[in-house]
């Protein structure tokens, strides 16, 4: 395997071929990608996609929760000047709300009039580290939006209120920095930097087309797994020889 390179860590746009990219790829090999390059905290535990199938791969919009009191209520504007609102306004396509409610499973983003907000945007979804509730109606009338949350329910927001956009946040113990890509599948979802994921795709990529080929292998031989995995800088090379020679 190639060295890691060094990064200089700013915040970049991300993309959207590279967004592509990384919805071809298994989420924990995109995880992985993102460990070997030094990022370890990156899984957004607890969270789950309450929209089995659907992959995600977009930048993150985000927005803060506090809890509820009466002068931050009185300080924060209301209406359309809601934090939530622009936070979602800025949400188009390839972008995902992301959302820090502390895992506070009683206060819920939004239901299906504030998401309309995303459905009209051609957003890509919510991520939420708290509730999410009216899932039904987003599917029946075709939401389109991926769905990450740590529960269903029917409150509003009874502990908590929209406080701060377009600020970092945690979400399950990860941090996410706005444009950073969450990347999402039915085994969770997990936060890229931006200024390594277009490094991410290209490691993630040839490693599982690396364990593709060793896969056929085992088959072929008949073998147990642990002849040929995890893959070995052999099969890297070996792969990558036959690359070379399909494009001759």
């Amino acid at each position: 395997m190639s060295d890691i390179p060094t990064f200089d860590m700013k915040p970049v746009h991300v993309p959207d071929e590279v967004l592509e990219g990384l919805k071809k790829l298994p989420t924990a090999t995109v995880y992985n990608a993102v460990k070997y390059f030094g990022s370890h905290l990156c899984v957004c535990e607890g969270l789950q996609n309450y929209t089995m199938g659907r992959k995600l791969a977009a930048r993150a919009r985000t927005l803060r929760f506090l809890p509820l009191r009466d002068d931050l209520k009185a300080d924060t504007p209301g209406g359309e000047g809601s934090p939530e609102y622009i936070a979602m306004g800025k949400c188009g396509p390839g972008d995902v709300l992301v959302a820090d409610i502390a895992g506070d499973a009683q206060t819920v983003v939004a239901g299906d009039v504030k998401l309309l907000q995303l459905k009209m945007n051609n957003a890509d979804g919510v991520v939420i580290d708290g509730a999410i509730r009216d899932l039904d109606v987003l599917r029946d009338e075709n939401y389109d939006l991926a769905v990450y949350a740590t529960a269903r329910s029917l409150h509003g927001g009874p502990t908590a209120s929209p406080a701060e956009q377009d600020i970092q946040i945690n979400v399950g113990g990860a941090l996410v920095r706005p444009g950073d890509v969450m990347v999402g599948d039915d085994d969770g979802v997990i936060v890229v930097p931006s200024w390594m994921a277009a490094e991410v795709l290209e490691h993630a990529t040839e490693h599982e087309e690396v364990e593709n080929y060793i896969k056929t292998k085992i088959e072929a031989e008949n073998v147990a797994p642990g002849k040929y995995y995890p893959p070995q800088p052999e099969s890297f090379e070996e792969w990558r020889r036959m690359k070379k020679e399909r494009r001759l």
